[in-house]
């Protein structure tokens, strides 16, 4: 796709944050196939298959195997309710290693992967929406 002349631009924070999107897309992705491997028992051992762990963590599991599948496909495409989808699945894994360790443990490196992306995510969308024309 081209931009023709007399198009309006787009400006270089909204071509990064498209960029930032896609490739959270990809860990969306990845993290969503993560979570039906488990489910599905590719991978894992006798004693860590799904029907094994508590209620919570199957809730949990599942929860997170639908949400972040969801949230690739909208971030990919850039649509408003991917960022959505995303957040909600970021800040679900934040609330759920944090106050509910009892899930899926206390994974501090996750917590502050996550956090990050949230901070990264929120500098590029202000810094993108200040490029906008009012």
């Amino acid at each position: 796709m081209h931009e023709h002349d007399g198009e309006p631009t787009v400006g270089i924070w909204t071509r990064r944050l498209v960029i930032f999107l896609r490739v959270m897309a990809g860990v969306s992705l990845l993290k969503g196939l993560y979570h039906w491997s488990r489910i599905c028992g590719v991978g894992v051992s006798d004693e860590d298959l799904y029907v094994t762990h508590a209620i919570a963590w199957q809730t949990a599991t599942v929860f997170f195997a639908v949400i972040d599948l969801v949230a690739a496909v909208g971030l990919w495409l850039a649509a408003a309710w991917g960022a959505v989808i995303w957040l909600t699945a970021v800040a679900s894994m934040i609330a759920v290693q944090l106050f509910f360790p009892q899930v899926f443990g206390r994974g501090m490196f996750s917590i502050l992967f996550e956090a990050g992306v949230l901070a990264v995510y929120l500098m590029l969308a202000l810094k993108a929406a200040r490029e906008q024309p009012v």
